[in-house]
């Protein structure tokens, strides 16, 4: 008995070491496509599911395409629609560790085709002058090391039902919320669908369990699954905790389906097992059970992918996402010009003070999380593209030639107070980063141009004419730079980062200054001192 459990310890961990192994090995193997596919190939739910269930075919691990998933969101490459059609794809790619268990691993002797695989994969990770190459052979070495983890656990599993008597634990009727969690546990502690699936695909095929107890441990690897998403969001951005929180419930509501219609699922496994001629086997069954549900489970979710996303995007609000929302932008006013164009100066009003409140925010609060600066100037943006994008749906056939100039100022507008914000980072970067990293003598240079800065932001938003010295002081403080790298006072590399860091602020100089320059031409000024209606930068709500 003990001997076996350390048999079956050890098999589990020669499958979870090749399932690492293979899934790092093809991502790196394959990466740049799988990247491409992933990020361009999803721009509706149906062709994010394919892309899903493609790329999990070939990594062979949904919970590493999920948190892939995760950081595409993160970083604004794709939208929680796009990325939820992923995830549901994900859920059915997985299913394909079924297959390769139950047609590979107890169809004939594993090692007769494993040592040879395990040997062209080392001697090609050995060999290879590709680093792309030497991934390949890695991921062939999982492959083999998959299948030989595989054959012990078989092995160790038909000695324990041997050592217990093949009805052992049949004598009694546990129930099947016990098989659900004996499922959900092993995904959960082994934070492999893969291996739970494979332990229980074994256990079925030497009769430990019955078939309608181990569908019930696969519908528990398959909630269990959800643990590795849940814990890689717990420092995400809300979109990623909302993708999370769509994945539970998809796989919720799956399993959840699965359970209440077991015997119907279980007699149509029979019925198609028959019709395609499949020969019985246990672990068949549950290969066939596994994708039928998850199949299911995506045909039911999809259509609904939009209703989804927009009820998950009114969840984990931050207080920058409530600034980024328009609040005067009515669609039944885009047919009136003139009440249109009322609306948008009044958003137009609260995105220069947003803008204002950032760059005070950059220049004032040195202590400031650069991930909350940008999380702030993210807002800016969004709200940016949702005044032009109102403007382009405005009715210009009875629009007058002040309204169309007016609308056009605000786009133009929209464009520079767009790009100001997203400068601010490297606004807040010159007075922490770099006034601490460079000699004295460059310090004061660094104050002086700072100062002009603050005078450039606060005059225009205490509507008196902008005065902007700051180009004088960009030019006196690159000059220093300059000479300093010449007389080798200032690293070649700390300058370029220096000037890269200057020229940034100088952008952001010039573009605050447009905008303020074009709101001269609209009936309103820049608040910027006035509050809108959110909170200071520094304080963040969850």
């Amino acid at each position: 008995m003990t001997a076996s459990a350390f048999e079956i310890l050890g098999g589990l961990a020669l499958f979870l070491l090749a399932m690492e192994m293979m899934t790092d090995g093809l991502k790196s193997f394959a990466g740049q496509q799988l990247k491409h596919l992933l990020g361009q190939w999803t721009r509706t739910p149906v062709h994010g599911l394919a892309a899903g269930v493609l790329i999990t075919g070939v990594v062979q691990s949904s919970s590493a395409v999920t948190v892939a998933t995760i950081g595409f969101v993160n970083a604004g490459l794709l939208n929680l629609t796009q990325s939820l059609g992923v995830v549901f794809g994900a859920n059915v790619g997985t299913t394909m560790t079924g297959w390769l268990v139950s047609f590979v691993g107890f169809g004939f002797r594993i090692e007769a085709f494993a040592m040879p695989m395990l040997a062209l994969g080392v001697a090609l990770k050995l060999a290879a002058t590709s680093s792309r190459y030497r991934a390949l052979g890695k991921a062939i070495a999982g492959f083999a090391l998959f299948f030989l983890g595989l054959a012990l656990l078989k092995e160790s599993l038909d000695g324990l039902t041997a050592g217990l008597g093949s009805d052992a634990f049949f004598a009694r009727n546990y129930g099947l919320p016990v098989f659900i969690l004996g499922g959900f546990l092993a995904t959960l502690l082994t934070q492999s669908s893969s291996a739970a699936l494979a332990m229980i695909l074994t256990a079925a095929a030497g009769n430990l369990l019955t078939l309608e107890s181990a569908a019930a441990a696969v519908i528990g690897a398959n909630l269990g699954t959800t643990s590795t998403a849940a814990i890689s969001v717990l420092k995400a951005t809300a979109n990623a905790r909302r993708l999370a929180l769509g994945h539970i419930l998809f796989n919720a509501v799956t399993g959840l389906l699965a359970v209440m219609i077991l015997p119907a699922m279980l007699w149509l496994v029979d019925w198609l097992a028959d019709a395609l001629e499949l020969e019985a086997n246990p672990a068949l069954s549950l290969a066939l059970f596994h994708t039928l549900f998850n199949v299911l489970g995506a045909v039911l979710m999809l259509p609904f992918t939009r209703q989804l996303s927009h009820y998950l995007s009114r969840l984990f609000r931050g207080r920058e996402e409530d600034n980024a929302e328009p609040r005067y932008l009515d669609n039944t006013l885009v047919t009136t010009p003139d009440l249109a164009r009322s609306a948008t100066q009044l958003e137009m009003k609260r995105l220069f003070g947003m803008t204002a409140i950032l760059l005070k925010a950059s220049l004032e609060q040195p202590e400031l999380p650069p991930a909350q600066l940008r999380s702030q100037a993210e807002a800016a943006q969004r709200l940016n593209d949702a005044i032009i994008d109102y403007i382009s749906r405005v009715r210009t056939g009875s629009m007058s030639e002040e309204a169309v100039s007016t609308l056009a100022t605000n786009v133009r507008t929209c464009r520079y107070l767009a790009e100001a914000a997203s400068l601010a980072p490297d606004l807040l970067a010159l007075r922490t980063d770099y006034r601490t990293g460079t000699p004295g003598a460059l310090v004061s240079g660094i104050d002086r141009y700072l100062a002009a800065v603050r005078e450039l932001v606060n005059s225009s938003a205490n509507e008196q004419p902008p005065t902007d010295r700051t180009a004088d002081e960009y030019q006196r403080l690159k000059s220093a730079v300059l000479a300093m790298m010449v007389q080798h006072t200032l690293p070649v590399a700390t300058a370029d980062q220096l000037l890269d860091a200057l020229s940034a602020v100088k952008r952001l100089c010039d573009q605050w200054n447009k905008a303020v320059t074009l709101s001269a031409k609209v009936p309103f000024r820049p608040p910027g001192t006035e509050t809108p209606p959110s909170a200071p930068v520094t304080e963040t709500k969850e």
